[in-house]
Parts: C-alpha cells; structure tokens; sequence
C-alpha cells in the first residue's frame, strides 16, 4: 500500500481511505480547528472526555466540515488518546484538503 502525503503529514491517502491524525483538547468553550501540531490537525472539542462523548464530537465536527455521513468517519487509534487516527470514506484527497486546510490556517 503506498501512503502519498499532503499538508505535512495529518492527512494522507492510504489507498483505501484517507488517514487523518488529529491532536484533540476536549472542554474547549466551542468545537474549533486551532492549526497543524506535531504533524497532526490540532481540534479543541467542546465535549468532555468521558464515555467516549469527545470522540463522538470529534466524528461529528469532522462529518459536518466534510459534509459526509458520520458512517464515513472512523476513529481507527487513539480512542482513549489526545492523540488520535480516523479513516475517512467517500472524499478525495484533494476535496478534503480543500475543505479542512483552511481551516488550519
């Protein structure tokens, strides 16, 4: 499987999906992409990170910026981690860069 590599590593495609890697700060005062750090998209998430509540905000924010059915989004690593993995179904690379990179900005 051959990785191709865009916006300096968060978001890749992985053949079969995309790879994203997000950095999560959960009990943030409102759900917000805040930049690129240490290779990963940096989100702060309202929810609390208990019960799975933040990662389930996290599928839903990412599924609205990406205007994709949650089904599409799948937390892959990271599930009791601020350091998390998703694969994404049902977008290009290029569609989603343009919808989350400048965001990132």
């Amino acid at each position: 499987m051959t990785e191709h590599t865009a916006s300096g590593d968060w978001l890749r495609d992985a053949g079969h999906g995309l790879r994203l890697r997000v950095l999560v700060g959960p009990n943030a005062k409102k759900t917000e992409v805040v930049g690129v750090q240490d290779g990963a998209l940096k989100i702060r998430l309202q929810a609390p990170p208990i019960e799975g509540k933040a990662n389930e905000a996290l599928v839903r924010f990412l599924a609205e910026q990406l205007d994709l059915p949650r089904k599409s989004i799948v937390l892959t690593h990271g599930g009791t981690s601020r350091n998390k993995t998703l694969e994404i179904h049902g977008i290009a690379l290029d569609a989603a860069l343009r919808l989350l990179a400048p965001l990132a900005s």
